[in-house]
Formats: C-alpha cells, structure tokens, sequence
C-alpha cells in the first residue's frame, strides 16, 4: 500500500511539473525545421527570405531546403554582416546575388537603405524570417525585421516568421529605451534585455502599436516546441562575427555598452566580447590584449595599443548565463579614468545628423541618459540597476499577452 501511495504521489508531482516544465531531454525544434506548418503556406507563392548563415536546419540551409521543394525563392534580403555573417559589425553590406542559386541579394545595411524600395518589394508576395537574435535591444535584427514588417504592410505582403530560441531569454534587465533616443541600436521601448524571442517581441510590436503599419497585416509566427524561457539552448552556428560562442552572448549585455567608451571589449582578438581593456587601466588589471586588424573586425578601436583589463574567456559558461547583465565592469572602469583625471575621455561623442547635435554613442546604447549621469555622479552598478527596476517590473506585465513560451 505505501509503495502504491509513493507511486501515486511521484505521478502527481510528475504531471503538476510538467505544466511549467519540459519534458527532460527533449530537444528544442525551432520553427524552421517545422517544414509541415509553413510549407503548405508558400505553395504557388512567391518567396522572398530574410535571413543569413544562421537559419540552417541541421546541416542545411534554408534557402536550399525550400529550392529542393520546389517553392519559388525570387529575393532573400541581407541584415548586417551579410548573408553569410562574415562581414565585421557596422560595415556596409552591397547588393549582389547569391553564387549558389542566382537569387538576388537585396541588402539591408549599405548606409542608405531602410525601407526596401518599392521593385524590391514587387519581387514577391510572401517574406519569410528566419534568422538567430540573441535578445539585446542593441542587436541589430529585430530592427531590420521591424522596417521589413512595416514594408510588407504598405505593399500588402504576408509574413512569416520562423522563430528561434533567444538564448538570454530567461531574464529581463536594463532601462526602457527613451524613444527620444531611438537609434540604429535601439528601436522599440524595450528593456536593454528583453528576454523574448523574435516571434514574440514581433507580436508584441505589432500588439503595442510601435510599428507604423498601413494595412492589416497577415503575420504568422510558426513557434519552437520543447522550449521555454528558462531552457538553456546553446546556438548551433555563432549568430554574427564577434558575438563566435555562447560566453560572448552571455556577456555582450554587460560588455556591449563598452561599445560606447573608448573601452575595448576584444574586437581584434581571439575573445571579442570576452573582455575589456585600455591602456588607462593599467595597474589595476593584470591581463592585457593587443587589438589588431583581423577579418571579424576592422581597425578596431585601440588597435595596436597594450589593452589592460578583465579576460572572462576561462570562465564558467553557466555562470556566466547565471549573472547576466552587469553594469559594474563599466562603473569601475568610468572610476579608474576619472581617478586619473581622464574621465571627459570615458564615453565618446559624436555628430549626429539626425539628431542635429553632438551626442554620446553610451546613451544611445543605454536608450537613457540617466545612466550615464549617474555613473559620472559615482553611483555603484546596484544603485543604478535599482533606477529601471519599476520599469523592468511594469514591461514583464506588459509583455506577458504577447509570451508564446512559459517562463
């Protein structure tokens, strides 16, 4: 009887388990490998795909995958680093076709380029999206995918959207951006981690009304299965040139607004986004780092100086995911600059045409200028973390309708 009463009980917490978690060891199926659901949606369509080398399914891609089924591809639209991902970050990527297939390459980043123009968008009747974020609101697809969308809505276009698992997706953290301060790092009033996948923050957008959509637009989003917000999902191809494992997009919430000082974070080295380092920091750091010219990066920024900073490559992977955004590398680094007298040389500034003044690249990175200020007036990482905690709290409300997964 009491080994019938145990077994009854290890069935009840089974069950009452399985409501919130995963079965364990089922693997995560991104939409994308979800063939019968979006296939039958394509049949007598004409294709345009946006996506790069990330949207594989196993070993093959896409793009090749939809040509074996007979589907009529007739454009694939490029997003930063290319179709192929191997463009360094911020880079112009031309127009140009596709060697393999022939299909024209309609490019997305070349400077000009924001809305496709209007012999791009008669190129075809149904857009397909399939392609890895990491679920930074200064990762720069979700932006891309946001002009897409309002495209399809003014020529009536159909979108599908294939989505992926969002690897920091199990937290939420940063301030809301200030649409004041919206940006090609920032598009939408979004956290700095928003914790949500493409086809969910999608949702969300078009939901809130933050893009300006001229038509009923027909958006599908074909969701993951065994998958959910606390699912720790390792990416199978690095999602862009500097961002190559998964400690780099671990740490690119807390090191990325380095991006905005004359910090390194690694660009031109074997760790980008791995560390941090400047020649003021010598004395205080051990470690250092030489940047240089390599093909994921450009003249990076320091290149050829001695670098003096943090290296978090050796460290533990999870633990990494376990800390998630910190803001505390920067604090201290804005510390030692200042100490040197140094401090007006921390954050950079530059002239913005559009906005029509000298801006500082840290605010826009942050979507707020508070948090520049109080790092200047020398608050610490925590006292500043506690400053968008109301609006942390506030969004993880509002974005709960639009959640396609448990969290």
């Amino acid at each position: 009887m009491r080994k019938h009463c145990l077994c009854m009980l290890f069935i009840i917490v089974c069950f009452l388990l399985g409501q919130s978690t995963l079965a364990i060891g089922a693997a995560v199926i991104p939409g994308d490998a979800r063939s019968e659901e979006y296939l039958p949606l394509l049949a007598g369509k004409r294709v345009a795909l946006f996506c790069n080398h990330t949207a594989k399914i196993g070993e093959e891609h896409l793009l090749d995958l939809l040509l074996k089924d007979g589907q009529q591809v007739t454009a694939l639209f490029s997003p930063e680093h290319g179709i192929r991902g191997d463009i360094p970050a911020g880079d112009s990527v031309d127009s140009s076709t596709d060697s393999k297939t022939g299909i024209p390459i309609l490019s997305l980043y070349n400077g000009d380029t924001v809305i496709p123009a209007e012999k791009d968008m008669s190129k075809f009747d149904v857009l397909v999206i399939d392609i890895q974020d990491v679920g930074l609101r200064y990762y720069t697809y979700y932006i891309t995918v946001c002009d897409l969308i309002e495209a399809c809505s003014i020529y009536d276009k159909a979108v599908i959207l294939l989505d992926r698992p969002n690897p920091n997706g199990h937290y939420v953290e940063g301030p809301l951006l200030d649409m004041s301060l919206r940006s090609h790092v920032g598009r939408l009033p979004i956290p700095t981690v928003h914790g949500m996948t493409l086809g969910e923050l999608m949702n969300m957008a078009i939901g809130e009304g933050w893009l300006n959509l001229s038509n009923k637009l027909k958006f599908t989003v074909i969701p993951c299965l065994n998958y959910n917000h606390r699912t720790a999902y390792t990416l199978p191809v690095p999602p862009s040139p500097n961002l190559p494992n998964m400690k780099s997009i671990y740490l690119y919430a807390s090191l990325c607004p380095f991006e905005g000082t004359t910090v390194s974070v690694g660009r031109g080295t074997e760790h980008p986004f791995q560390c941090f380092g400047a020649p003021e920091l010598q004395g205080k750091y051990g470690y250092s780092f030489t940047p240089t010219s390599i093909k994921a990066a450009h003249s990076p920024l320091r290149e050829g100086e001695v670098c003096y900073g943090v290296d978090f490559s050796q460290e533990n992977e999870l633990k990494l995911r376990a800390k998630g955004m910190d803001l505390s590398y920067v604090v201290e680094a804005y510390k030692i600059f200042h100490r040197q007298g140094a401090g007006e040389k921390f954050f950079m500034k530059f002239n913005s045409k559009r906005f029509g003044r000298e801006m500082v690249y840290f605010d826009l990175l942050m979507g707020q200028t508070y948090v520049r200020e109080a790092i200047m007036a020398g608050k610490s990482a925590q006292e500043i973390s506690a400053m968008w905690q109301d609006d942390v709290k506030r969004f993880k409300e509002q974005r709960r309708p639009y959640l396609l997964y448990a969290e």
